[in-house]
């Protein structure tokens, strides 16, 4: 697959616009993923990565093709939603009481032979609860939480993706975990 980016990626390099409708065509689903995840709003998720595309194909000439085309282009959409988080105003507050589930806890995430719709329900209910936790956390532990948890990109790759030094991803993500992790006990 590599392979393939790499060859097209030469080919718009050179000139040749269809060749990167194909590398959109490859990578806009998972972009557009990363994000909703990141904002959680479609609407917005949709203009940060058409403007992460569009941003790729005008700088086209700066991508490093000895590094991962991937990496490269989810650093420009993790970069943009990232500005558009920081341009929003908050509409939450930390110290805000929020409504749990009844007596849900992490383990009723871990996947079993055979689950009672009920279950189900309590599942994807708790799921949405930890998603829009980590939608609430602060944007330099929700970028890193999502790009490891959710996207499950290694360490090395976030470290690139974010232009931080291993170390800084490392303790950004212990630091959003025990976040989370706090806001979670209280479910």
């Amino acid at each position: 697959m590599d392979n393939i980016i790499r060859e097209k990626i030469k080919r718009v390099k050179k000139g040749d616009q269809s060749a990167f409708e194909d590398v959109v065509v490859l990578f806009q689903s998972r972009i557009y993923q990363h994000c909703y995840r990141m904002l959680g709003n479609a609407h917005e998720a949709e203009d940060i990565a058409q403007e992460a595309f569009i941003r790729a194909y005008v700088n086209i000439h700066s991508y490093d093709d000895k590094r991962k085309f991937s990496t490269w282009l989810y650093r420009i959409a993790t970069n943009l939603s990232i500005d558009r988080l920081r341009k929003r105003k908050p509409d939450f507050f930390l110290d805000a009481e929020i409504k749990g589930t009844d007596g849900l806890d992490m383990y009723s995430q871990l996947a079993t032979d055979a689950r009672l719709p009920e279950e189900e329900v309590q599942g994807m209910e708790l799921q949405n609860y930890i998603y829009q936790e980590i939608a609430n956390l602060p944007p330099i532990y929700r970028s890193i939480i999502t790009l490891r948890y959710l996207e499950e990109f290694s360490l090395k790759e976030i470290s690139e993706i974010m232009d931080l030094p291993l170390g800084t991803v490392k303790t950004r993500i212990h630091r959003g975990r025990e976040a989370l992790r706090k806001k979670l006990r209280y479910v």
